[in-house]
């Protein structure tokens, strides 16, 4: 059953059809071609073996080399004469600069201003992250499996880069079929046969993700359950496949109504604690997008926020405050009981930043909302633009 052509003169004179040769292939997306036969490798003889030469020296098999040992602190120091005069024990100066710098003030007037990373690791203390989506190959595996031998190096590339990831690679070997004068691969062909394809290899690499989604339903991180949720319109193909969907969008849906409830819980907890800043930054983070919080954990929120910006208020705490807010649900409804008195540039540069996010904070001390700066790196245009 041949599956290709051979050029007739790479064969040696005496072949004849039964033969099993040795080849060297090169393998292309429209087929594999022969570039060479190798000789039939004959039988050998005897072994081979490594003839090793020696200095013809008697050696002994085990060496033992003696080396010093190295000196201690006090025998250099015996050795070493000290340097007096100008110099001076150098051991004596480095201990009193290390005494001179010593701070001899409490504790507790050394640390009234911590440092901005230490207050808010305590402020904000770090979420356990939730587990990623790792999906088996077994329905990836078997699609290619019952692919033609000389389709699969295509439905490879498909399942790693879809479409355009063909079209990408077909562009790039027909460049380099043109810088070598060879004729280019029919892309209208390759690219016809790997969209029919492709449907099939979707549908098998989406039950995998979704197999895998549904044994982690109660603990997967919601971007990658939604994501197999979303892509369910087209990979779920057969009735097992859109029986899987409709239990991953029942699972996912409880799932967000459970979590959202404890998150409105915790907040409420930790706004109770006193916690305004870990209160503040747990509201800009919903598990339902778009889902309102109560009217009155809003008001207790709001007010909590302009009880704790002040003009007593050291500017640091201000400005993680004010941080705080501009990405809250309240970032609008938050009125300051006090304004600093002197604000520093660094606090100045921070009302700036957000300054589109709480306009009237911004413009009671005398910043005017302006947008942040664009981005001005440019998108790199893709290959089939």
């Amino acid at each position: 059953e041949p599956r290709g052509d051979l050029d007739g003169a790479l064969l040696a004179a005496g072949a004849s059809v039964g033969d099993v040769l040795r080849v060297e292939t090169e393998q292309h997306l429209d087929g594999v071609t022969v570039v060479a036969v190798l000789p039939a490798r004959g039988a050998r003889a005897k072994p081979d073996l490594l003839e090793v030469f020696g200095n013809r020296n008697d050696e002994p098999t085990v060496t033992t080399r003696l080396v010093g040992g190295r000196r201690s602190r006090d025998d250099d120091r015996d050795r070493r004469p000290r340097r007096e005069g100008r110099g001076g024990d150098r051991r004596g100066r480095g201990g009193d600069r290390r005494a001179d710098r010593r701070d001899s003030r409490p504790r507790a007037e050394r640390s009234q201003r911590p440092n901005e990373s230490r207050r808010r690791r305590n402020e904000a203390p770090a979420q356990p992250r939730a587990p990623r989506l790792r999906p088996r190959r077994t329905h990836r595996n078997a699609a290619l499996a019952e692919l033609p031998e000389e389709q699969r190096l295509l439905g490879r590339i498909l399942l790693d880069g879809g479409v355009p990831g063909l079209r990408s690679e077909v562009q790039r070997q027909n460049e380099a079929a043109k810088a070598a004068g060879e004729p280019e691969i029919p892309a209208h062909l390759l690219l016809s046969l790997g969209e029919r394809l492709h449907r099939r290899l979707h549908a098998a690499d989406w039950m995998d993700r979704a197999e895998a989604a549904e044994s982690g339903l109660a603990d997967l991180d919601l971007r990658d359950l939604r994501s197999v949720v979303v892509a369910a319109e087209s990979g779920a193909r057969g009735e097992d496949g859109r029986a899987l969907a409709e239990r991953l969008r029942t699972g996912l849906t409880e799932r967000v109504e459970r979590e959202h409830e404890a998150w409105l819980a915790e907040v409420a907890q930790v706004l109770g604690e006193g916690r305004v800043v870990r209160a503040l930054r747990l509201s800009s983070r919903p598990p339902k997008a778009g889902a309102p919080m109560p009217r009155d954990l809003l008001e207790r929120l709001a007010h909590a926020a302009g009880e704790g910006l002040t003009a007593e208020t050291g500017q640091d705490r201000w400005g993680t405050l004010l941080e705080a807010v501009a990405m809250s649900p309240v970032h609008e409804r938050v009125v300051p009981t006090g304004l600093p008195g002197s604000p520093s540039e660094e606090l100045l540069e921070l009302v700036r930043r957000v300054s589109m996010r709480v306009p009237a904070i911004a413009a009671s001390l005398g910043v005017d909302p302006t947008p942040p700066p664009a981005n001005r790196r440019r998108r790199r245009p893709s290959p089939t633009s």
